[in-house]
């Protein structure tokens, strides 16, 4: 019988896990992340959920002889902010585990954030 209460257990927590990564997932939408390229050039804000909110260039970011430059620096700014929002999901995941890196046991909860 032990092991019918330890499994029910189990789904009690997994449960419990579920409701706090559904609190966490409506709280990172809250969240913003900046990231800026060239020296502040270029600055993208990005929400929780990894979507762009913010684009800010500075007049010398904007030259028409290279476009290119922009779409770079534009690039760079937008994954600079994506990986900040990243690393505040991982935080927030570790407070949610007590600090156990579920992935090293093969549990992603990622696909939730």
């Amino acid at each position: 019988m032990s092991g019918l209460g330890n499994m029910f257990d189990l789904m009690k927590n997994a449960r419990e896990m579920m409701g706090k990564a559904k609190e966490m997932q409506a709280e990172l939408v809250k969240e913003t992340a900046t990231g800026v390229a060239g020296a502040g050039m270029v600055t993208a804000t990005v929400n929780g959920l990894g979507e762009l909110v913010g684009l800010k260039f500075e007049a010398s970011a904007v030259d028409p002889n290279d476009p290119e430059m922009l779409a770079d620096l534009t690039i760079a700014a937008v994954a600079d902010a994506r990986k900040k929002i990243n690393d505040i999901k991982q935080d927030k995941m570790r407070e949610m585990t007590g600090g156990v890196d579920l992935s090293s046991l093969g549990i992603d909860l990622g696909g939730m954030m």
